[in-house]
């Protein structure tokens, strides 16, 4: 993140569009995007040692990781049906 900060970059994350709770995943999409995630993304982060956050984890949870990673501006830049698009600044 340092050398990141120095040039005065940011990231740019593309996540499933998924709620910040249980009940706002509860539909056809959610449901394979749930099972998805269970199956590569948590089972690929934890051998990863990375911080696995569960399946579907939500706008609120990526903004604290990024928050923890030392960004300090995280905002929803773009969204569609099936993806959120984050953007994340120093």
């Amino acid at each position: 993140m340092d050398a990141l900060a120095r040039a005065g970059g940011g990231s740019g994350v593309v996540e499933p569009f998924a709620g910040d709770k249980l009940e706002d995943n509860l539909h056809p999409v959610g449901r394979v995007f749930h099972a998805a995630s269970t199956l590569l993304c948590v089972s690929n982060s934890l051998a990863g040692e990375g911080v696995a956050l569960g399946a579907q984890a939500g706008e609120g949870r990526l903004r604290k990781v990024a928050q923890e990673g030392g960004f300090t501006r995280f905002r929803r830049a773009a969204e569609t049906p099936f993806n959120l698009v984050l953007e994340a600044r120093p």
